[in-house]
């Protein structure tokens, strides 16, 4: 335990190395961004550990899940799939045909835009999306497990006061890259 009688970590050990050998630099940051990043480690094995379950890799859940959330009828067109994804088109052409190929997914004509597609889930893929997400649940409740409700309140609050500007601040840089690529096809 250290002094003010929490237990004590790697990063604590870290951090005291640190100023011990920098006493002129500020590692506070550390403290908390360390601890975020071992954290994302080890959310990414339990992630790994639930999808292997269902033979899913990251890339595959994302997609699903994206469809999943959607709500009924499950389709998205693959520009709304690119944007909760975070990765370009070709990217998302990829992932999509490996998902058909899987029978997770199914391309239909958007009846909006005659030269439009749709990417619907399927039964197989709802029931596997489903079954991943049960799990992942369970994995991450597992990661918190050592915090009383109220500091997962407390924590989520935090994370999102300090996520939100930097979500912002990269989608409004998206739209303007794109609109300055559109000025430049049309200049």
């Amino acid at each position: 335990m250290s002094a003010d009688r929490r237990p004590a970590d790697d990063v604590d050990e870290i951090v005291a190395a640190w100023r011990r050998e920098r006493p002129d630099l500020d590692v506070s940051p550390l403290e908390v961004l360390s601890r975020v990043s071992r954290l994302a480690r080890r959310l990414d094995l339990a992630r790994g550990s639930a999808f292997s379950e269902h033979l899913l890799d990251g890339w595959a859940f994302d997609v699903l899940s994206a469809l999943r959330r959607a709500g009924e009828p499950y389709e998205l067109s693959p520009g709304q799939l690119v944007q909760q994804t975070l990765v370009t088109s070709g990217t998302m052409t990829n992932r999509v045909d490996r998902l058909e190929r899987s029978g997770f997914v199914e391309r239909r004509p958007d009846p909006g835009d005659r030269r439009g597609v749709l990417v619907r889930l399927t039964p197989a893929g709802r029931d596997v999306v489903d079954s991943a997400m049960a799990d992942l649940i369970e994995q991450e409740k597992s990661l918190l497990s050592q915090l009383s409700a109220a500091d997962r309140t407390q924590l989520a609050g935090l994370l999102r006061r300090m996520l939100a500007p930097l979500e912002t601040r990269e989608t409004r840089e998206t739209r303007e890259t794109r609109e300055t690529r559109r000025g430049d096809a049309h200049g």
